[in-house]
C-alpha cells in the first residue's frame, strides 16, 4: 500500500466590485474558459458563495471561489506564469475588490 500523495491545493476567493449576478457569472465563466484544463491539475472547480450557509463560522466575504489541486508545487508554479492564467487575470482584475489566496500541501489517497 502506498502512503499519502502530497499535492498542492490552490484556493482563491474573489470579492468583486460589481457584485451583480451577471458580473459574478462572468468571472466563473472566464475561470472555466482559462483555468480548467491546465497541465498538472488533479481537481478544478469554480463557483459562487452558497447564500443559505450563514453560520457564524462561515466566511461570507467573497463572491466567487476557485479551487485547483495540482500534482505538485512545480505544476502550480508553471500555472502561475502560463498564458491562460495571465489572460484570465488581465481580463478580470479590474472588477476585483479583494483576492485572497490560500495555498496548502494536502494529502490525497
Amino acid at each position: 500500500m502506498n502512503g499519502p500523495r502530497l499535492m498542492l491545493s490552490h484556493n482563491v476567493f474573489f470579492k468583486l466590485k460589481d457584485r451583480s449576478p451577471t458580473a459574478i457569472q462572468a468571472l466563473v465563466a472566464a475561470s472555466h474558459a482559462n483555468l480548467a484544463t491546465q497541465p498538472g491539475t488533479v481537481f478544478y472547480a469554480c463557483g459562487t458563495l452558497e447564500p443559505e450557509l450563514t453560520r457564524p463560522v462561515n466566511d461570507r466575504e467573497f463572491d466567487v471561489a476557485l479551487h485547483v489541486v495540482f500534482t505538485d508545487r512545480a505544476a502550480h508554479d508553471a500555472y502561475q506564469t502560463c498564458a491562460p492564467h495571465q489572460e484570465f487575470i488581465a481580463s478580470q482584475k479590474d472588477n476585483w475588490d479583494t483576492v485572497r489566496v490560500f495555498d496548502s500541501i494536502v494529502d490525497g489517497v
